[in-house]
């Protein structure tokens, strides 16, 4: 296992994260439900720390961390936030669906592969974050 192999899976990561970051402004921007709002600002906040640490475990293996979502992240992005659904509860089904394509499986085969010890820890605890946003994304639509 060398260093850049770890570093562009631990990049590949941050750039979802930042996507991750990316959908959940699209989300607060556009719901009026003050309750979901401060829901996803919470969510943004923890997804914040995770690209925080993986940003520094990537600097701590003399890899330079991504900044952004990448290019094809951008135009995720931009497809997003241009088909967002207008109702706070179809916003939720779709965090619901990045969370566990995009968070969870997705995170999930990086973990797999070449990743030391302390790198998988922290990919570790990023799925463990995005599952913990589901449970509560899944309560919260059950409101609904």
């Amino acid at each position: 296992m060398n260093n850049e192999t770890i570093v562009e899976e631990l990049n590949t990561i941050l750039r979802g994260t930042y996507m991750g970051i990316r959908s959940m402004e699209h989300y607060i921007q556009r719901t009026d439900d003050l309750s979901v709002k401060s829901t996803f600002q919470s969510m943004q906040q923890e997804v914040k720390q995770n690209a925080q640490a993986l940003a520094e475990r990537i600097q701590n293996l003399g890899g330079v961390p991504a900044d952004d979502e990448g290019l094809s992240g951008s135009i995720h992005s931009f497809m997003h936030k241009v088909m967002l659904p207008n109702s706070s509860e179809a916003m939720i089904k779709d965090a619901i669906k990045g969370n566990e394509n995009y968070g969870v499986e997705y995170s999930e085969e990086v973990v797999k592969g070449d990743l030391d010890i302390e790198s998988k820890r922290i990919v570790e605890n990023i799925i463990d974050t995005n599952r913990r946003h589901v449970s509560l994304l899944k309560e919260i639509i059950e409101r609904y």
